[in-house]
């Protein structure tokens, strides 16, 4: 199948564009490109999700080791060129340790992707399950970013406070539990030689490194964001104790 990454591209620069430009252009300018940005997540994390899981459940075989499809490829092509479209966000406005923590992420992500579509050609349904795990909270982070970006209003800072227990909540079941159950079954199925002679080694070796380590730093991002909430409420209820 022809790759189709550079068409995709175009359209998240183009969503990513728009949202800069004109959706939020009376926003204050140091959070308009963030914003853009979960924008073009938004266009991505949800449809991404559903477009895997119905490239892995509409394939004949859903072995772990199976040859991709056409309809799998083009789900990979689609989220690579979302990630490759919020790198050049992030090295436009790189914005000191915080950033480079998405950088490292999504470099992890497209090396996971790229590998998948054009060095292995195989193992998608592996690869597009995580990537459905992963995506599974992106409208709700995304939402829950663009209110907190906006606290300065009474209205976002309300959204803020409604949305961010039950996103940490979400969040830390999905990264914490869901996701290395996940890896942990294709650790198993690929180092009992399910996929020998059809996907190297040093792949599938890789993709679960990658991925292991990506869900570490996300537990770990999750793990501070509780802390957060617990410091606060504690700051308050000595306050009313005083």
């Amino acid at each position: 199948m022809e790759n189709q990454i550079h068409k995709f591209f175009s359209l998240f620069l183009s969503i990513y564009l728009l949202g800069y430009f004109i959706i939020f252009r009376k926003w204050a300018p140091k959070i308009r490109p963030e914003a853009s940005s979960c924008l073009i997540s938004l266009f991505h994390g949800t449809p991404a999700a559903l477009l895997a899981v119905a490239a892995v459940l509409s394939a004949e075989s859903r072995s772990l080791a199976a040859a991709n499809t056409n309809f799998q490829n083009l789900v990979l092509d689609y989220s690579a060129a979302y990630f490759a479209a919020d790198l050049v966000h992030l090295a436009a406005f790189f914005s000191g340790r915080g950033d480079l923590t998405f950088v490292f992420h999504h470099l992890a992500t497209l090396f996971v992707i790229l590998t998948c579509r054009h060095v292995a050609a195989h193992g998608a349904v592996a690869v597009l399950t995580l990537l459905a795990v992963a995506e599974a909270t992106s409208a709700l982070q995304n939402a829950w970013a663009l209110a907190r970006a906006r606290s300065d209003a009474p209205f976002a800072a309300s959204v803020d406070r409604v949305l961010s227990v039950p996103f940490y909540g979400l969040y830390s079941v999905v990264r914490g539990l869901l996701g290395p159950y996940v890896v942990f079954q294709m650790a198993a199925f690929y180092s009992g030689g399910g996929a020998e002679g059809v996907i190297a080694t040093w792949v599938w070796i890789s993709w679960v490194v990658v991925v292991s380590v990506a869900i570490a730093g996300s537990v770990a991002w999750v793990s501070n964001l509780w802390i957060e909430v617990y410091t606060e409420r504690s700051r308050k209820v000595e306050q009313k104790i005083r």
